[in-house]
């Protein structure tokens, strides 16, 4: 099932939604319109119970060089409204993505840099090109960070490594991104594509609902107590040995074979 929109491609690989995001000509970068494409789709993909994992790729040879600045220099005077705009969608996705019952895989190529930057860093699995780079550069043009990049680089890579690349705009190899944790796994470019549709996969294989409680406690666990966060762990794997997968997930490790997840609470 393949459904085309101007700026964003939406797939399904079975229970795998492959969203691609597709500018080319214009580095991906996020206008109005892929912006308000990409909060529809991360809409989409949240509703739909038969999508078990999702994965975030772009076309041509650069993931995203974040948003458009040549939209903004256009648009005048009235940049502040447009970007108000822009970044109602975008913060929309971002959102859905972070918050939705199923895992979300990342591909980068080339250069992410900006918004694209932040999109580059959600997923829950980021996969990297060998040539891929990554910076911020939003405050090389006098801007600060969206797309959620200032909540989650702290939480990645830790406040201090987040305050240099946001105040230096250092540029980052895949090798860099990997060692400092900003990415899961570096690939040979040839094999990212294959690299990343395998790790959607396999998460669309795993138990759904039990991921979903997984992303929710770590989204979680900075803002609450201790205290807190072990009674939402109690519950959650109270909540998850009662359902199907739990129940499947006991017994083939008591019968020692394969378990096979249906995606199910």
């Amino acid at each position: 099932m393949t459904e085309s929109q101007s700026s964003l491609r939406f797939e399904r690989e079975g229970a795998v939604a492959v969203l691609t995001m597709d500018r080319p000509h214009a580095a991906n970068s996020l206008d109005l319109a892929l912006s308000r494409e990409l909060m529809e789709a991360a809409i989409a993909v949240d509703r739909d119970e038969s999508v078990r994992a999702v994965l975030l790729r772009s076309e041509g040879k650069l993931f995203s060089g974040g948003g458009d600045v040549g939209s903004f220099a256009r648009a005048g005077d009235k940049v502040p409204n447009l970007i108000s705009e822009e970044t109602a969608y975008l913060h929309a996705a971002v959102a859905r993505f972070a918050r939705m019952d199923k895992p979300l895989v990342t591909a980068i190529q080339g250069f992410a840099a900006g918004a694209g930057f932040s999109l580059a860093v959600l997923g829950d699995i980021v996969v990297a090109g060998k040539a891929a780079q990554f910076c911020l550069a939003y405050t090389g043009i006098g801007l600060t960070p969206d797309g959620g990049a200032s909540w989650l680089l702290p939480r990645l890579i830790g406040l201090r490594k987040a305050q240099q690349l946001l105040l230096t705009n250092a540029r980052l190899s895949a090798d860099d991104a990997l060692e400092i944790g900003l990415v899961t796994e570096v690939v040979p470019d040839e094999e990212l594509d294959a690299a990343a549709r395998g790790w959607a996969a396999r998460l669309a294989e795993g138990p759904t609902r039990a991921f979903a409680r997984c992303r929710d406690l770590l989204l979680s666990a900075y803002g609450e107590s201790l205290e807190t966060h072990l009674e939402r762990e109690a519950r959650g794997i109270v909540e998850s040995a009662a359902g199907s997968d739990g129940k499947e997930g006991i017994a083939s490790f008591l019968t020692k074979r394969k378990p096979h997840f249906s995606g199910r609470s």
